[in-house]
């Protein structure tokens, strides 16, 4: 049985676009779905907290990678890691990161991604991948 591996990501920012197709090109074996945030149902009363960088009815921020893994949820430097396990050589070795502590990785990663779309840019349209 597969196991199912799906990556939900901002397809407007420019860094998570190149960021799945870098994954694609490092995952011979198509181990990865990818699913924009933006693409996630949307609810009939829209947005209740009017926070604009809270996709409607995701219930979850665009700043954060998502990673469903057999019906686990991963977020930011533990998703990135993960994901990195199941690439080609040499990107597993990442898997050292996890000796560091989360509350560090995680704050390297909201650096990144508070910062991502000022430091990378925006793409005109919303990335998503060919099956």
């Amino acid at each position: 049985m597969k196991e199912g591996r799906t990556v939900y990501y901002d397809g407007y920012c420019r860094l998570c676009s190149r960021s799945v197709r870098w994954i694609i090109r490092n995952d011979p074996r198509k181990r990865f779905s990818f699913v924009p945030l933006q693409l996630l149902p949307v609810p009939p009363v829209g947005n209740p907290e009017g926070d604009p960088d809270k996709p409607r009815g995701s219930g979850h921020r665009s700043d954060t990678l998502l990673l469903i893994m057999n019906g686990k949820k991963y977020e930011r430097s533990g998703a990135i890691l993960r994901i990195a396990l199941y690439l080609r050589f040499p990107w597993p070795m990442l898997g050292i990161f996890f000796l560091v502590p989360p509350l560090i990785r995680d704050a390297v990663y909201r650096l990144l991604a508070r910062n991502r779309k000022a430091w990378f840019g925006e793409e005109a349209s919303c990335y998503i991948p060919r099956s």
